[in-house]
């Protein structure tokens, strides 16, 4: 599947309303500077900047809407305010997109170093396969621990460590939200996928890196610090 085929046809939805408490520091962590840059406009750039992608929604905290309006703008970025919880800021981004595109990767603005070799996989899957997620293979020995006790040893083969972006079609997400607000979920989903899989929609894997980890605390600053 060329480029060419794939322009235009996608939307992106960045969640970027958390403040990032375990970073500590008065800002959310997507404003703090990387290298002289906000972290959320490296993965915001590289969206912008790839012809497959139409449109390009980011959820923000309200109370820092007016500084990200004013710190950064495009013709293909809309912002809006995020929800309570990072799924509902989702929701709120899909919920905004009003261009043609037929699908919609959502990604954490806090993996800065998202490639456009990795969005054009989660793309040409998306068309060829379904609704999918990036992830990398667990390197470690998974255990399973209760009250401090190990009670059982994952075979690692099975495990993936779920990254961004996450993909489905905007029409299906749309339903999915839909069926939800008329019944709501028992728990709280922490990605797009835990909800296509509760309502038992498959998700294929894009595999990952270390280079699309999460930016979480001032260790992993320190690290990424290094990458730029």
């Amino acid at each position: 599947m060329t480029t060419e085929n794939l322009k235009n046809r996608f939307a992106a939805v960045l969640p970027a309303g958390g403040l990032g408490k375990r970073m500590g520091g008065t800002l959310p962590k997507q404003l703090m500077q990387l290298n002289g840059k906000p972290v959320y406009r490296y993965s915001l750039e590289t969206f912008l900047k790839m012809d497959e992608i139409a449109e390009v929604v980011m959820a923000v905290p309200a109370e820092w809407k007016d500084h990200f309006e004013k710190d950064f703008s495009h013709p293909k970025l809309k912002i809006v305010v995020g929800g309570a919880e990072r799924w509902q800021s989702v929701e709120n981004g899909v919920n905004a997109l009003t261009g043609d595109a037929e699908y919609v990767l959502v990604h954490d603005v806090a993996r800065p170093f998202v490639s456009e070799e990795i969005i054009r996989d989660v793309c040409k899957t998306l068309v060829e396969k379904g609704s999918c997620l990036v992830a990398k293979p667990a390197i470690d020995t998974i255990k399973i621990v209760q009250n401090g006790i190990v009670e059982n040893t994952i075979d690692r083969n099975t495990v993936w460590m779920a990254q961004t972006p996450q993909a489905a079609r905007i029409d299906l997400l749309k339903s999915l939200y839909a069926r939800i607000s008329a019944q709501p979920l028992g728990f709280t989903p922490t990605d797009e996928a835990s909800i296509l899989e509760h309502f038992g929609v498959p998700v294929y894997i894009v595999k990952g890196n270390s280079t699309n980890d999460k930016l979480t605390t001032p260790e992993d600053f320190e690290i990424f610090l290094r990458r730029v």
